[in-house]
């Protein structure tokens, strides 16, 4: 009957037969559902979540997106995910758009060791409700070459290079409209009033301070192999870089430092969230987002990939020497002192975007 060659009727006239008045057949168990997770390419490694592997036998589901959006409209169109890894600036589309839900911070044993500082970063805390848990972070800062720089620099480090004449192609900048937002710090603007610009302030800031930044760079950056190259060669001197840069320079043998720059250092970070689409126990997602959470997640995490981890005990574990490639001397102070990024609305965004596209125009 099981293998359904014979239907119970006849199974039960058969059991009668040999004077079995019922027969009760063992029911075949239920396969639990497999966690599904949307993930990063490259963080789907069982080295990111190794206790959950340990607890559960096998990795979750993964289905690798390319950015935020993607995802989004991916479990808009029925995708049922479970946990999705999006950065801070993209935690309120999933929030607004009704797909993610809150964290009980309670069940996870290593939320207690993440950097008090992102545990109530934006896009961490929306509404008073912990909406992400931080994983992985990293900083945006000056990456610069102490040999071909003068020793001034070092001493005074400021974001003011890339928009000096005297650096003219010498520097390399982002593609992107931070350039007209850190210039506009370079001018006394606090970075919360410059990230936030609209209208004819917007458009006095574009016209100073990123035409400057479009002229002095010798190239606007994309790829960070690209810009990795031309500070190898010594192409460049200076350039808007994360940790993993100067990580990848230093395994080289080539000299560079992450500066501190007195308007500010910036700090981006990203993490987990709990959608309300998937079918797998919650039990299981909570399990998944306490091993990325872990120490030695954190370590792996470090020492693999030259980023930071949310866990201040993973530096503690980690080997010194990664951690000093990455350009941090002091984790915790370091978190202290850095501008975490923030999210502009979407107006405010769109009229970066635009400006943008027009300031870069004059280079390209």
């Amino acid at each position: 009957m099981a293998s359904g060659r014979v239907s119970r009727r006849q199974m039960m006239q058969a059991a009668g037969a040999f004077g079995v008045g019922a027969l009760v057949l063992p029911r075949r168990s239920v396969a639990a559902e497999v966690l599904t997770c949307l993930e990063w390419g490259g963080y789907d490694s069982p080295d990111y979540f190794q206790p959950y592997v340990a607890k559960y036998g096998a990795q979750p589901n993964f289905s690798i997106f390319a950015g935020e959006e993607d995802a989004l409209a991916k479990v808009l169109a029925g995708f049922a995910a479970d946990v999705m890894h999006p950065c801070n600036y993209s935690v309120a589309r999933f929030v607004n758009a009704g797909v993610a839900k809150e964290i009980d911070t309670a069940r996870l044993s290593h939320w207690a060791d993440v950097f008090p500082s992102l545990q109530a970063a934006e896009g961490v805390v929306m509404d008073g409700k912990v909406v992400m848990a931080p994983a992985d972070w990293g900083n945006s800062s000056i990456a610069y070459r102490p040999d071909l720089m003068p020793p001034e620099f070092a001493q005074n480090p400021t974001w003011a290079i890339f928009y000096d004449e005297e650096y003219a192609g010498r520097v390399a900048m982002t593609d992107n409209e931070m350039a007209i937002v850190i210039g506009a710090m370079v001018g006394g603007m606090p970075y919360d009033e410059a990230y936030k610009l609209e209208g004819a302030a917007l458009e006095a800031a574009a016209k100073e301070w990123g035409t400057k930044a479009v002229n002095t760079a010798k190239f606007l950056w994309n790829d960070s192999s690209e810009v990795q190259q031309a500070m190898a060669s010594g192409e460049i001197v200076a350039a808007y870089a994360w940790n993993d840069l100067v990580a990848n320079l230093r395994a080289e043998g080539i000299p560079v430092e992450l500066a501190a720059p007195k308007e500010g250092m910036f700090t981006w970070f990203c993490g987990l969230t709990l959608l309300n689409t998937g079918k797998a126990d919650e039990q299981a997602a909570y399990d998944f987002i306490d091993a990325w959470l872990s120490p030695e997640t954190g370590k792996a995490l470090i020492e693999g990939s030259g980023y930071g981890h949310a866990n201040i005990k993973a530096f503690e574990i980690a080997d010194p020497q990664a951690v000093a490639n990455m350009g941090i001397t002091d984790p915790v102070e370091m978190m202290k002192n850095t501008i975490v990024f923030k999210t502009p609305t979407d107006a405010v965004q769109e009229g970066f975007n635009k400006v943008w596209a027009d300031t870069k125009a004059l280079k390209y």
